[in-house]
Parts: C-alpha cells; sequence; structure tokens
C-alpha cells in the first residue's frame, strides 16, 4: 500500500536537513527521502576545509547548533578555524541523531501531481503520497562546463566536483580552468598530494588572500525573515550593490591559509587568460592561452562552477511543465512555493528569488522557518 505523509522532503543536504527538523518540531508528519549528505560525502574531498564558520548551522530552532555540538564533543571554535568538512560532516550526523531525523535512503525517480496531491516513484518500485513536497536538489545536476569541455578526452578532464581524490595525480601536470575558491584550494590539494605543475587560468586578475568576515550576511538574512519578500522588493541597483558585496568577499577574496599550501615550484597563475585552442597529441593536452601561453596536460580541471537549470533535475520532468522558471531559476513566491502549488524549492535553487547567500549553509535555518510558516499558513 502506498505510503501516506504531509510533507515530502527531497534530498538530504543542509536545506534539506534543516527544513526537515523544523517541520518535524512545528507538528508536521514529514517524510525526508535521499542519501545523506551524499555530495559533501562524496563529491568534496574529504580533507578540504569550509569558508563557514561556527555560527553557521542547521537548526532553526536555534538549539542544535554547530557550536552546542562543539561544546559537547569538547572542541573550541578556535581548533577548527578554518573547518574542516569532516568536522561538518561529523556535525550534521550529530544534529540527525539529536532530533531523531530519520533518513529514507531510497531514491525519488520521478514526481506527479495528479489530483491536487503527489506522488512520488522511488527507485525499489514504491510510492509515496504527500500533501506537500519540499524539493531541495543542492548543486549535483547544476555542473556548469565552457563549450570547449568536449575537446578535452574524458580520461583527462574533471570537475571539481568530480575530482575529489589527488593520488593518481601524483607527479602530473594539471591545468585549472577558473579562479575562485574552489579554483585554488584544489590547486593546494594537488601541491599536497605531490602534482608536478599546476597551472590556474581564468579571466579576472588574481584574487586577494585575506581574512574577511560574513557578518555582513547577517542584517540580510535577518530582513529576510522579517519581510516576506525583502529581496524581490529591493530595486535592481540594492540587489546588485548586495550582490557586489557578497562577490567582494566571497569570490574577489580568497581565504588567507590557501597561501602556505600553493607552493611557488609548482602553481603558476594566468590571470586575465582564456583557453583559445585545444589540441592533443599522444598523452598530452596542449592549451593555447589567449595570452599566446602554450601549456601541456596530462589532466584539466574545470574550476567552472554551477548554473541553475530545472531542466536537469530528473524527478521533476513530470512536473517541468507546471514550474515557471526565469533563467534555469524557479519563480518562487516569499515563501518558497513555486508555480505548482505545494511544491517549495530550497537551496541554490532559491537564489534568484532570496539572494545569494541562499546558496550558503548560512541560509539554511531561516528558510526553513519560512517555508513551515508558509505550509502551516
Amino acid at each position: 500500500m502506498p505510503k501516506r505523509t504531509d510533507l515530502l522532503v527531497i534530498g538530504a543536504g543542509p536545506y534539506a536537513y534543516s527544513a526537515a527538523a523544523f517541520a518535524r518540531q512545528s507538528g508536521v508528519e514529514t517524510q525526508i527521502v535521499g542519501r545523506p549528505m551524499a555530495f559533501w560525502r562524496e563529491q568534496m574531498p574529504g580533507d578540504m576545509f569550509l569558508r563557514s564558520g561556527p555560527d553557521w548551522h542547521l537548526d532553526a530552532a536555534g538549539t542544535c547548533t554547530f557550536r552546542a555540538f562543539l561544546e559537547e564533543v569538547g572542541i573550541t571554535p578556535e581548533e577548527v578555524d578554518p573547518v574542516p568538512i569532516a568536522t561538518f560532516l561529523e556535525y550534521t550526523e550529530w544534529f540527525r541523531r539529536r532530533l531523531t531525523l530519520d533518513v529514507d535512503e531510497r531514491m525519488v525517480l520521478d514526481l506527479t501531481c495528479p489530483n491536487g496531491s503527489f506522488v512520488a516513484d522511488l527507485d525499489d518500485g514504491s510510492t509515496v503520497t504527500a500533501e506537500k513536497v519540499i524539493a531541495a536538489p543542492g548543486i549535483r545536476d547544476f555542473v556548469n562546463l565552457p563549450a570547449w569541455y568536449e575537446d578535452i578526452p574524458a580520461e583527462r578532464r574533471s570537475h571539481t566536483s568530480e575530482l575529489v581524490s589527488f593520488e593518481e595525480l601524483a607527479d602530473a601536470r594539471v591545468v585549472i580552468i577558473g579562479g575562485r575558491q574552489s579554483a585554488y584550494e584544489w590547486a593546494a590539494l594537488l601541491c599536497d598530494h605531490g602534482a608536478e605543475r599546476v597551472h590556474v587560468v581564468h579571466r579576472h586578475p588574481t584574487p586577494a588572500f585575506a581574512k574577511v568576515s560574513w557578518a555582513f550576511v547577517d542584517p540580510y538574512v535577518e530582513q529576510t525573515l522579517a519581510h516576506r519578500g525583502w529581496w524581490r522588493r529591493l530595486s535592481v541597483a540594492d540587489q546588485r550593490a548586495i550582490a557586489g558585496e557578497f562577490w567582494r568577499v566571497g569570490r574577489l577574496t580568497l581565504e588567507p591559509w590557501l597561501v602556505a599550501r600553493l607552493d611557488p615550484q609548482v602553481v603558476t597563475s594566468h590571470p586575465d587568460c582564456a583557453v583559445a585552442e585545444v589540441t592533443t597529441f599522444d598523452e598530452d593536452v596542449r592549451l593555447r592561452l589567449s595570452d599566446g601561453t602554450n601549456l601541456v596536460a596530462d589532466h584539466v580541471v574545470f574550476a567552472s562552477g554551477y548554473k541553475a537549470d530545472l531542466a536537469r533535475i530528473p524527478y521533476l520532468r513530470s512536473v517541468r511543465e507546471d514550474l515557471s522558471t526565469t533563467d534555469g531559476f524557479p519563480d518562487l513566491t516569499a515563501g518558497f512555493e513555486t508555480s505548482l502549488p505545494g511544491l517549495h524549492m530550497l537551496g541554490f535553487a532559491s537564489i534568484r528569488d532570496f539572494g545569494p547567500f541562499y546558496g550558503f549553509t548560512k541560509g539554511c535555518p531561516s528558510a526553513a522557518r519560512i517555508v513551515v510558516s508558509e505550509m502551516l499558513g
């Protein structure tokens, strides 16, 4: 017999955890379906560090915070500066256990809405029927790649979300395309694992490496909580100004702890450059840059980020025509609801309507509060 629930949460990453936990705390019968923190565990290197601090957490109720976890396990905030991804994953598991957040690890293959209720087809052939759905798709399906990506032989290329183990690139010549945090952190990880040469190629000047504060985000999140739809009511000029501030802190400035790991004998930056031509010869990939520089690589890494496109989310294929989108993003109400009534969407997919901070874990607690209160009416 098909299972029924009031709320189905599709996904098991930070936004899904936050929303599911707060919904249950608010008395909503909730089922969460997905593999726990799968992207973080499988598509992020185990020895990387996060840009967030101990004040970023998942609990909309403000109790099971990252700081509370650190205090319980006897770790001071100074000991996790920067935060190792392994420590944050320990926190998410602690959060899940503490709030008895049972995760159904079956995967949703398709979502339909035949009679006003949603029906999710699972990978074991069973179904779940729900009155409302929160989809938290993360960024797994939103990989952004340049047009010439396929000019590189498949065995010689990786997006950063695919390159999470570096042992096979010891003694290798690697070219990284991109110049933000992931590009230079992957360069540092390649140095840590003995790469012979690493070239970092990007179209902008070399970013600064300096300690920054993300505290400027706090009042924007508070405004979002206090005034529903705050971001969308801002003028285009104000949105651009805030996005510019976010860009300066989060993109133009990279973490200073990278510097000591970027061996100048190994890493060379190529700022203000693009790839003009790609050729392969025997085992080598040869790249000619726009400034005339010629590079030879054993492997090319694309640190080219992510771009929203709901058409790439497989389980939404049956409801896609009911979803209004703009530039690949879903058009959302002030309560994170899509144009299909009862279907809400959180995380990276919401940043066009809620601001860039909702693509980071910083936005988890406030997004959970907003979407649950919307569902409760």
